[in-house]
């Protein structure tokens, strides 16, 4: 749990102190779309096939933070400093970069607790490594369309 609480203050310390890019609709667009995707996938792969759990296979409160807390601030993150004027190659490099430090957090998360909190079931770091740049993909264009709406 104090792996769950760190990463939860510094996450979204870092999104809160440093995102100036993001107006508060954006923000608020991007926080309710990441819980919303994020419990949709973890309906399936988490809840109903346990490819991957947070603290237990079980729903419980104790993994409630994870789903609500700790992934809107990421990517909060991800959009403000992503380049969204450079050319294709720089954008690829940070998309790329930031995979692989998803990657590794991931890793991290998965210490013995009390700073893990993460479990693979049949999930694999390979798996995420190929939807993760899916997903951000997806939440970026979701992005710009908050942006031509506003």
């Amino acid at each position: 749990m104090i792996g769950l609480i760190l990463a939860i203050i510094v996450f979204n310390l870092i999104a809160f102190k440093k995102c100036k890019r993001l107006s508060k609709n954006q923000i608020a667009h991007i926080w309710f779309y990441t819980i919303a995707c994020q419990n949709l996938f973890d309906i399936y792969v988490d809840f109903k096939y346990h490819g991957y759990w947070y603290f237990t296979k079980a729903i419980d409160w104790s993994g409630l933070p994870a789903h609500i807390l700790l992934l809107p601030p990421v990517n909060m993150i991800f959009l403000n400093w992503y380049p969204l004027t450079s050319n294709l190659k720089t954008k690829g490099i940070y998309l790329v970069l930031f995979v692989i430090s998803i990657l590794i957090y991931e890793m991290i998360a998965m210490l013995p607790q009390p700073f893990g909190y993460f479990h693979y079931g049949w999930w694999d770091w390979k798996y995420s490594a190929i939807l993760d740049p899916i997903l951000l993909i997806s939440l970026l264009k979701y992005y710009k369309w908050i942006c031509r709406i506003e």
